[in-house]
Parts: structure tokens; sequence; C-alpha cells
């Protein structure tokens, strides 16, 4: 065993003295040792139960003859942290959720790991930290939260940052307002729609790192203690069998999560988190892999912000898997890649049923041919940008109109709610990027400001930082180079014609080659906006998003 290395030994007497003073017994000694990864806090919505979690993992791996011992990983709330400086705080911790949870894990030598994540940089910041440490590793999520109920509607978070715009626009009263404030969050759980948390969680199951449900089964549901039993059970078959996390994260798994990610209509913040898990198997993912797979994939959900169904329908339509059958029945998923269960991923689905056509269509009824996300290339955006193009008004998909550029978030959030944002814009939104933020913020503020005050078939939104998933709308994120490093969208000037066509894939400024050269002469690199501390360090390293904010040693 892996563990060996502090347990046995007279070498290991002092490390043996350690244990003792933990408490641990002689018959514990002899047991493998596992880690239990909680990212259980009090901030946190979608974290606040997972202590529960812990404890139905620490059973399941007693009760299969390990020793379970837990360590804790950070998290931060997006939402809380939205429209302020905490945002800047969000992308950057799911590397330091990665690289804290190597060094735990190395330092002790534990033969494996359960990850106990659930909101947006913990998913994919584990999924990195498995890759490196490579013992087998299985997952489990705290769960969705379930859809909150106003007016006989169901309702999201992304539903009450609209509800700010509508009153901002006047056609919603504070009581209103404060009705979405005490219902459309009703439980724990990791936000109701298909945002980037359950995104992750999600791709979770067809990365085959997480058992059926992870992804969908509610956060206050029994099913979800019984999984994590199931989870750390099964963490001990992986461990007897040696499956470990190279052996399932490989590049067809990979792939396969990008299809699915595309039936599903996931968050545009996957295409940040696939490419960085690639990253630690080897695999130069390249954003623009995107578009093939996106015309050959259907969309067949259009969960919240996208559409009127959330988590807890999809779940009981048949979850994650059911659309994977769908899939593979037309051939579009490698259904040989290996999985946690120590089966293969065309065993998994194999009894999978689509129970509900109406939140899971079928593969010949799709709500569009293509899926959900697209990336963008042309002169404003030569190394691509993103958009969830199963969210954008069918009005918007081919759009043109005069720049309105703003060099941070708080300005273009201040213009939108003064009205002086109008239909047929552009909002341009710059030195937002993962360097020049620092932190690559999210836009939900501006989004939903625009959506609620009606202007969300009228206005789009582009930046170098990235959109919320409970973002809608002609939003494209990661738009690469980014500003802060003289791409394109740092000489947009106010007036530009943007022109944007997202059947064609394109987005470019109705400028010349010649005049933009002009431009790039004359600009200067702006001085960084944090210069000490943690992001310091992250903006020195990091990379653009197109190839998903991972972070480098800068070459001399």
């Amino acid at each position: 065993m892996k563990s060996d290395a502090v347990k046995k030994g007279m070498q290991q007497a002092p490390h043996r003295s350690l244990f003792n003073a933990l408490g641990f017994t002689e018959e514990e000694m002899e047991r493998p040792l596992v880690g239990i990864v909680s990212s259980y806090n009090e901030i946190v919505p979608g974290h606040m139960n997972l202590d529960k979690i812990t404890q139905a993992v620490k059973q399941g791996v007693a009760l299969a003859g390990g020793v379970p011992v837990m360590f804790p990983a950070i998290a931060v709330c997006d939402g809380i942290a939205m429209g302020h400086v905490g945002m800047k705080y969000s992308l950057v911790t799911r590397d330091l959720i990665a690289d804290s949870t190597e060094a735990m894990a190395l330092a002790h030598q534990f033969d494996a790991l359960v990850m106990i994540p659930n909101c947006d940089k913990n998913v994919p910041g584990l999924l990195m930290a498995a890759a490196r440490v490579n013992v087998p590793t299985i997952f489990v999520s705290g769960g969705p939260m379930m859809a909150g109920h106003v007016g006989g509607c169901k309702r999201s978070l992304s539903s009450m940052f609209e509800a700010v715009g509508s009153y901002t626009a006047g056609t919603m009263t504070e009581e209103e307002v404060r009705e979405y404030e005490e219902k459309v969050c009703p439980t724990c759980g990791s936000c109701s729609g298909m945002y980037t948390a359950n995104s992750m969680n999600c791709l979770t199951e067809v990365l085959g790192m997480g058992l059926r449900g992870n992804g969908t089964i509610p956060a206050v549901y029994s099913d979800r203690i019984r999984l994590a039993k199931h989870a750390g059970m099964q963490v001990m078959e992986l461990l007897k069998k040696n499956i470990r996390p190279r052996d399932i994260i490989t590049e067809d798994a990979i792939l396969n999560a990008l299809t699915v990610d595309m039936a599903l209509g996931c968050s545009t913040n996957s295409m940040l988190h696939l490419p960085a898990i690639a990253h630690e198997i080897g695999f130069d993912f390249d954003i623009s892999f995107a578009n093939p797979i996106s015309e050959r994939t259907p969309n067949l959900c259009h969960l919240a912000p996208a559409g009127p169904t959330y988590m807890e329908d999809l779940n009981e339509a048949g979850g994650v898997y059911a659309v994977m059958k769908e899939l593979a029945d037309v051939g579009l998923l490698h259904t040989d890649c290996m999985t946690v269960t120590g089966k293969t991923v065309g065993e998994n689905i194999a009894d999978a049923e689509n129970k509900n056509p109406e939140v899971i269509r079928p593969i010949d009824h799709p709500y569009s041919k293509t899926g959900g996300l697209a990336v963008l290339k042309g002169n404003l955006a030569p190394d691509g940008s993103v958009v969830k193009r199963s969210a954008v008004a069918e009005e918007m998909l081919v759009h043109e109109g005069p720049a309105r550029v703003f060099d941070c978030e708080e300005d273009a959030i201040d213009a939108i709610k003064d009205g002086k944002i109008v239909a047929g814009d552009v909002v341009v939104i710059r030195y937002e990027g993962p360097k020049g933020g620092p932190g690559m913020r999210e836009m939900l503020k501006p989004t939903s400001a625009i959506a609620g005050m009606g202007l969300g078939s009228t206005v789009a939104l582009i930046t170098d930082g990235r959109f919320s998933g409970a973002s809608r709308g002609a939003s494209i994120g990661h738009v690469s180079p980014e500003a802060a490093v003289g791409g394109p969208i740092a000489f947009v000037e106010e007036g530009d014609i943007i022109e944007i066509d997202i059947p064609n894939l394109k987005l470019s400024v109705r400028v010349s080659d010649e005049e933009l050269a002009a431009r790039r002469a004359k600009w200067q690199p702006r001085e960084p906006k944090v210069t000490s501390g943690y992001l310091k360090r992250y903006a020195a390293m990091v990379t653009s998003g197109n190839r998903g904010a991972i972070l480098e040693i800068p070459k001399a």
C-alpha cells in the first residue's frame, strides 16, 4: 500500500507515534488510508450539507474495510462574490484547490481519495488534483438545490438577478423583488439551473469519475446520502482493482464530456475547466474542438437559464445517463471508456431510459441540430471566444451594432442601470481577463441587468472576462488574447461596429487591418490592478481564457 511509506518499518516509528496521537488503533494501521477531501463550509449554500455527505462517505469507506481520514478544501460562493472585488477570487481558487489537495494527498501518502465538492471551482480543481495525484479516486457532490416557486412558476438564482434589473427598469416593485429574494433559493445545494456547478457535477458522470446521479440527485434527497455511502464503498473496489484517474480521464473521456456538454447546454465555464483538466493528463485541448463536436451534437436540454426546466426535472427524466444514452445510440460517444463503476461507459448506460421527452428531447427531435456552445473567431478574437448558443435569442444569433466600451465591469453596470445602453448596442467589457482582472470575473450582474430591463433580445455583451452559467442572451466571453496582453479587444473604440455571426462562428470589429495595426502601435499596457498577494502571483502566471486560464511559469 502507498500508505506503508508512513506506517511500516522501524524508520516509520516516529510516524506511527503521530498516528497514535490521532487515536489510531493497530487494526486501522493495517488497513488502507483513504483521504476524504471535504469542501464543507458555512458560507456556501451548496456546501452547507457536505458535513452529512462526508459522514456518509466515511461510513461507506469503513464498511468496505478502509480507514477514512477527512481533510478540507476551500470554496467560494460565486453568487455572494458576484459584482465586486470578491469575484476576482473565484476562478483563482481552482488552482489553490488543486495545489493544496495535491500537497495534502502526497504529504500523507493516502492510498485512495474521495472528493466531495459541489460548487463552481471545486469540481474542476479537485479533478485536476485527482489527475495529478493519480491514486484511486471517486467523486460525490453535495447535489443541486431545489427550484424556488414564485407566482406558480419555478425560479432560480438567475431569476433573482434579473428581478433586480426589472426593478431598475420600473417593471417590478420592491415588494415583488423581496418575494423573489425569499423564495428563489429554498434549500441547500448548488443553484438549481444548469449553471457552472451543476454543469461540472454532471460532467463528472460523463468523465467516469462519479456514480450515476452524482450530477442530478437533489441535495435534500436521502438518495444523496445513499449515493455518498456507495461512493465510499466503491473507492475501495477501485483500490483493489488499481483503477486510477488517469485510467479514466483520457482524451476520449474528455471529448465525451464536451459532447454531453453540448447536449445538456452547459455553462460556458466548462470551456475553461475542460482544457485545464486536459492539461493535467498532457492533452493539449484546443477550445476550437468545440465547433466540430457542436456541429454533430444536437442540443437536447433547455434547463434554466436557457429554458423552464431545472436540475430536479433532469433527475426525474433519467439524469445524465439518459442524455448519454440518446447520444450513444447514434454513435456520438466513446462507449469503451473505463469509469469508477469498474465498467465502461457503454455498460453503465445500457439500461438508461429517457423518462420525459419534454425535459430531455429525443435525438430525432432536438431543440437544435447543433450543440449548446460555440467558439467564435475573427479579428476581435483571433484565439477564440465562447458563447452559450443555446441561451441566445434567435434574433441575436446574427447581430451588428456600435461598441459601447468599458474598461471594467462596474462602469458597464452603471451605464446599463442609468439607461445609457439602448437596443442594438454591443457592450464591450475589457481588462477583466485572467491576467487583466486579475481573476477573470463572471459578468452575471450586467447580463442580468440587460435581461431584466427587457434588452436581452437586442443588446449583446462581449468580454475578455467570463459569464456566469446563469447568464443568458448574446453574452460572448473568454475573448482571447485578452486586453491586458494586447489582444485586439484592447483596440476597440466607442462606436466601432461589432459584427456577431454565431451560426458562422464569427466575431469581428469592422475596422481595417491597417487601422487596427495603427491602434496597436499606440497602445500601452495598463498598470496592474493588483500589486500584492496571491492575485499578483496569479496574474504573473496565468494564460488567456482560450487555454483554460491554466498557470505557467513565465519564460525568462
